[in-house]
């Protein structure tokens, strides 16, 4: 059996994309991903033998490749980074795979409370990107904001399921329903962080009723209030 990584590439910039990371797609071989994970490292993987996958032929992929692999090196690159949000996926590479080598990137997490100003240490990280059922994240949701904690999260699109689909609009009724005064609350949403295309909202939970927003979305939660070193002389 051949090397297997797993690796993150970052928001979307190639200019995110870490040094460590570069030089096992360099060196690689082969290389399985989404498309637009494909465009972000489109650079690197000239001469590769490149397989672009979608959630229906992933698994078609993926074993066609482990009986193909000897001791060739495979990349799969993940957008931001590999430990968020892909658990699902990479916990199957290593059901088919064994040993697969986990190499961290930039999340999106970590650019938009950059982008918001709040500090992760006293944030609550919820990804609703998942294909299980996301009620006790939901809960999870509702006790951090009853909490005081900051909240980023990455929404879950499913617009082909309406029932899954859990957008900034579907969290704005749903903390609405559940007793919130969404007209109290600050928000930001950010939109292909990093890329050409990055568009960001900022305003009030309740402004984002019946918005839409792109699948590359990631909201904030500003609860924050400002702690410094001297406060604590």
């Amino acid at each position: 059996m051949g090397t297997v990584y797993a690796v993150g590439v970052g928001p979307g910039s190639p200019n995110y994309i870490t040094e460590t990371v570069k030089k096992i797609i360099l060196n690689s071989d082969i290389i399985i991903g989404y498309k637009y994970t494909l465009n972000t490292i489109s650079n690197l993987i000239h001469n590769k033998e490149v397989f672009e996958i979608t959630m229906e032929n992933q698994e078609k992929i993926y074993q066609k490749i482990s009986q193909e692999i000897d001791d060739k090196i495979l990349v799969v690159p993940f957008t931001g980074d590999v430990n968020f949000s892909e658990s699902e996926v990479v916990d199957r590479l290593i059901e088919i795979f064994g040993d697969v080598q986990i190499i961290p990137g930039v999340s999106s997490i970590q650019v938009a409370a950059s982008k918001a100003k709040i500090p992760l240490d006293k944030s609550k990280i919820i990804t609703m990107h998942i294909s299980t059922s996301i009620e006790d994240k939901k809960i999870e949701l509702q006790k951090a904001i009853i909490d005081g904690y900051n909240v980023v999260l990455v929404p879950r699109p499913w617009p082909k399921d309406p029932k899954k689909h859990f957008m900034p609009s579907e969290i704005s009724k749903y903390l609405k329903q559940n007793g919130f005064d969404t007209s109290e609350m600050k928000v930001y949403v950010f939109e292909a962080l990093t890329t050409e295309n990055e568009v960001s909202f900022e305003g009030m939970v309740d402004q984002l009723e019946d918005k839409e927003f792109s699948d590359l979305s990631v909201m904030v939660f500003d609860q924050a209030t400002l702690e410094s070193y001297v406060n604590f002389e």
